[in-house]
């Protein structure tokens, strides 16, 4: 079955939280689950900041800015979509929000550092090192600022497990634009 959300007004889906927490891999099955469009945040970063990350070295606020309006300027121009990127700090989460018609709904999906450190360096051809999970941590501002619309959803759950958590809090914020189909 697949649910749609498709109704102008439907918020965008941001998938956020360190490197190594699943959050393509859970972007991609709300969007295939919704029947949305998915943007994967980390295509989007120009070549100098994947190659910093390459490098071992962390982002700073500059490096991110133009990714950041970037991705916002791609949610501006869709709106219904499903986003995966970190959104580590509230500034983040702003700017990605920043002029969109509808706040749009982050699903936070987090783990420990231990547990993803572990996942990390089971992966291969990504160019997020291990060492630089630390400084991710290090970053993140849990979101739980005032009036953010946040389901969170613990990284070590099936990817089937974490959808039916984030439709049922997508139920309870906008019934009436989920419709089965």
């Amino acid at each position: 079955m697949t649910l749609a959300f498709a109704h102008p007004s439907t918020p965008a889906i941001i998938v956020m939280g360190v490197s190594g927490c699943g959050k393509s891999t859970l972007a991609n099955a709300l969007a295939t689950r919704l029947g949305r469009p998915l943007i994967e945040g980390d295509a989007y970063h120009p070549a100098s900041n994947v190659a910093k990350m390459a490098a071992g070295q962390p982002l700073t606020d500059t490096d991110r800015a133009p990714w950041l309006a970037h991705l916002n300027s791609l949610l501006s121009s869709q709106q219904s979509v499903v986003l995966s990127c970190s959104a580590l700090k509230k500034a983040y989460r702003a700017a990605l929000a920043a002029g969109l018609c509808k706040p749009p709904v982050f699903v936070h999906a987090h783990a420990s550092y231990d547990s993803l450190l572990a996942r990390m360096a089971q992966r291969s051809a990504h160019f997020m090192p291990a060492s630089l999970l630390r400084s991710q941590f290090e970053t993140l501002e849990m979101p739980t600022e005032s009036g953010l619309l946040c389901v969170s959803v613990p990284a070590e759950h099936s990817t089937e497990k974490q959808v039916a958590s984030v439709l049922a809090y997508l139920a309870q914020q906008e019934p009436e634009h989920l419709n089965l189909l």
